[in-house]
């Protein structure tokens, strides 16, 4: 085997594992294969130069540090974004043959801590304290190499981590039980959505339950978070009243980044994936992805 295809075989073995990296970091599945992408022409030409012994441990640094470069570029995209801006979701909906989407799991290997609600949570951090928490936390880096990432000293690593630490505590839902427990929730709550069953809606909704959609200035959404559990049980029972049901038009409950959701078809067509924060029984987050780009249909 040549040196070239030694590289290839090593990086394609670890590639799931570096784009899970890149899309924790950055939030986008496209994004993230293009940092990984763009990391192995890097690599090619760093081997060329000086034979790199272990590829993993360069890649995994490489990859960390260009998607830090792209979440700060990002950042001020966002900033500018028609709406509230969410990440893209890793879901299991099957690919309808009509439409052409894949399923992005296919693509990206992430642990199944992190949960879509985290990922929102993740987006209030600072670019530098969500590499630190994503690289230490889910990935387990020592703080020592997550320094070298981020071009910090190891003390001013420790307070970003100590920092990141306490705002995802106190922002992420605590999820005590597996995300299969929650398919009784799931299945209620779409059966009072279906039925415009407002009190039984309301529920099965936390009283501080928030909900969010990202249309992205492409497809109607709301322009700002709706909060309490009567305001997003109205929300959500007068847009499925406006919706006209057609014989290609289904709603299928999903994984969502490994969690409880659903995926909403139109003439056959996937047309929005919603993701379920469940805890103790009740809705606390809704997340609707209705941006054509980030269902893969760009």
């Amino acid at each position: 085997m040549t040196r070239p295809e030694e590289l290839a075989a090593d990086y394609t073995r670890i590639r799931s594992r570096l784009v899970g990296i890149a899309y924790a970091v950055v939030g986008t599945v496209a994004e993230a294969e293009d940092v990984v992408s763009d990391c192995w022409l890097r690599l090619v030409a760093a081997d060329a130069d000086e034979a790199v012994r272990d590829v993993e441990a360069w890649s995994v640094v490489a990859v960390s540090r260009r998607a830090l470069d792209v979440l700060r570029s990002a950042r001020v995209q966002r900033e500018a974004y028609v709406g509230p801006w969410l990440p893209e979701p890793l879901f299991d909906a099957p690919a309808q043959p009509s439409s052409g989407v894949g399923d992005p799991a296919d693509r990206v290997t992430l642990d199944d801590s992190v949960s879509y609600a985290l990922m929102v949570v993740l987006e209030t951090l600072s670019p530098a304290e969500r590499v630190v928490w994503v690289l230490h936390e889910v990935f387990g880096m020592p703080l020592s190499e997550v320094a070298d990432v981020v071009g910090r000293t190891p003390a001013a690593v420790r307070q970003l981590a100590v920092r990141a630490r306490a705002h995802v505590k106190a922002g992420a839902p605590r999820m005590d039980v597996p995300a299969g427990a929650h398919g009784k929730t799931v299945s209620a709550f779409l059966e009072a959505a279906g039925n415009g069953d407002l009190a039984g809606l309301v529920s099965l909704l936390d009283p501080d339950v928030v909900l969010t959609s990202d249309g992205g200035g492409v497809v109607n959404a709301a322009r700002r978070p709706v909060t309490g559990a009567e305001r997003v049980a109205r929300f959500l029972l007068g847009v499925a009243q406006k919706r006209k049901w057609g014989a290609g038009d289904r709603v299928e409950a999903i994984l969502v980044n490994g969690g409880p959701g659903l995926a909403f078809y139109a003439e056959g067509r996937l047309s929005s994936v919603a993701a379920l924060t469940v805890v103790d029984g009740r809705v606390t987050r809704v997340d609707i992805v209705l941006a054509p780009a980030k269902l893969g249909q760009a």
